[in-house]
């Protein structure tokens, strides 16, 4: 399936209640803010201090309440990714969001690529200059049961010193870090890929891992992100043969004018409790 993530949804509320609308500054004095809140769940983030060349190992914490999902970095047909921004005054630049493995889920023609559980998102940050560090972020999701809620909150801590030991942040961060798929390895890659002249299909040659709870299964899951917005899901004749397992990906309509010459696109696969993740470059 072609996913844009731009569209009409089952419902969307746009007027957000007051306890997820413009939330004032949620600060504490420590390496975790307090929690925000709203009919859906909860999030706050988890920093620790920076290192000594600025780099700041930190996480956005999501908590949706039990029936409800919160969504990826590309969600699905039209659900709301994850946005934070930072302010300038903070010093404090973000350099990257890395997302844990998410899950697939049809309502009839509604697919989203999402979480139904806690989930935590790693995020890489750089302190610009010494001495303390104060983060002033804003945070927005979606988060979505029956309706879709927009989530917004702006998150604040002060960063103590790098000498204290911080057991509790470092055990959320390590535990988000584990749940990150892992780069292409010997037993579990995309080992050829090639778009059709007209742009309508991809076709994938990948190694599986063997001996493995997936290799049963007839296919992995494959979600391929291309233009921003843009994901593709819908396998067609997908063949696995023990490790190998070639397939293409329907890939629909193309934003207009869109060049592929030198992008480069990823691709997530799953394969029963392993996944990999990694890119594709298109001369």
């Amino acid at each position: 399936m072609m996913i844009i993530s731009s569209g009409p949804r089952r419902l969307l509320i746009a007027v957000v209640s007051a306890a997820a609308s413009l939330v004032p500054f949620y600060s504490a004095h420590a390496e975790m803010s307090a929690w925000a809140d709203n009919e859906g769940g909860r999030m706050r983030l988890v920093a620790l201090a920076p290192d000594a060349g600025g780099k700041i190992r930190a996480a956005l914490q999501i908590e949706p309440k039990p029936g409800w999902i919160t969504y990826w970095k590309e969600p699905g047909n039209s659900g709301i990714p994850p946005q934070i921004t930072i302010t300038a005054e903070s010093g404090v630049t973000l350099d990257a969001i890395a997302y844990p493995v998410p899950k697939h889920f049809f309502n009839g023609a509604i697919e989203d690529i999402a979480y139904d559980a806690p989930v935590t998102l790693p995020l890489s940050l750089t302190a610009a200059g010494k001495g303390p560090v104060t983060i002033d972020a804003a945070a927005f999701i979606g988060i979505c049961k029956d309706i879709c809620i927009p989530f917004q909150a702006n998150l604040q801590l002060k960063l103590g010193p790098a000498i204290q030991s911080h057991p509790q942040e470092e055990a959320i961060l390590q535990a988000a870090d584990a749940r990150l798929p892992k780069p292409p390895s010997q037993d579990f890659d995309v080992t050829a890929h090639a778009m059709s002249p007209d742009r309508k299909t991809l076709s994938l040659t990948l190694v599986l891992p063997s001996g493995g709870p997936g290799e049963g299964k007839a296919a992995p899951d494959i979600i391929v992100t291309g233009p921003s917005g843009y994901a593709f899901t819908k396998q067609i004749g997908g063949k696995r043969d023990g490790a190998a397992f070639k397939v293409d990906i329907s890939i629909g309509k193309l934003p207009k004018d869109y060049d592929m010459a030198g992008k480069q696109w990823s691709v997530l696969v799953i394969d029963g409790e392993r996944a990999m993740e990694t890119t594709l470059a298109f001369e």
